[in-house]
């Protein structure tokens, strides 16, 4: 017998069930983790790692130019690069940064080579960081103190050493540029450091 009080007509769940469902197993849950979170995570640090080293990479081609572009700058009397204190200060920013830059694009191949690390990952990343920064900075001060020079002595005679230091200095501030970028970079790397 059945009872006049029991409802025998089906539930159906409130309509905010329906809306919602409960995350099953293949789903992405809200907080990040899982198989998806960790592969986002290795592409993006892969691309980083390939990022620095190419930006590295152009900084060592650009300050090597303007190093090899300023010591060839010697065309006799006051046409010699050494005779001016601006253009030995590009000359050895230029040659400083491309030490730095040249050890660590090597290190970074290295690396990236054969998987293992030369230091560890928080030295590395304050290296970098550190690095990065007085490269730039010393290349984009010895550019900004030779330009004056320069078109102060390209308004008196337009030749083959006033444009051979401009494009020195040139070279250093496209220099600046990559390792300004790296130093983007490498700041970012030292900000996702675990700590513990």
């Amino acid at each position: 017998m059945s009872h006049p009080e029991e409802d025998t007509t089906p539930k159906t769940p409130p309509a905010a069930d329906l809306e919602n469902p409960p995350p099953t197993a293949g789903t992405r849950n809200e907080t990040g983790f899982g198989v998806s979170a960790i592969t986002r995570r290795w592409k993006r640090e892969d691309l980083l790692k390939k990022g620095g080293l190419a930006l590295r990479g152009l900084g060592l081609l650009f300050s090597l130019l303007a190093f090899i572009i300023m010591a060839c700058n010697k065309h006799g009397d006051w046409k010699d690069f050494d005779k001016y204190e601006e253009y030995r200060y590009v000359l050895a920013a230029a040659i400083l940064a491309t030490l730095y830059t040249g050890g660590q694009t090597l290190r970074h191949v290295h690396e990236m080579s054969t998987g293992r690390q030369m230091l560890q990952r928080r030295t590395s990343a304050l290296l970098d960081f550190i690095g990065d920064q007085v490269s730039a900075y010393l290349l984009i001060s010895a550019g900004s103190s030779a330009i004056p020079l320069t078109n102060r002595m390209r308004e008196g005679a337009d030749n083959i050493f006033t444009d051979s230091s401009a494009a020195a200095i040139a070279m250093a501030l496209l220099a600046f540029l990559a390792l300004a970028l790296s130093a983007l970079i490498s700041g970012y790397k030292l900000t996702t450091q675990t700590y513990i």
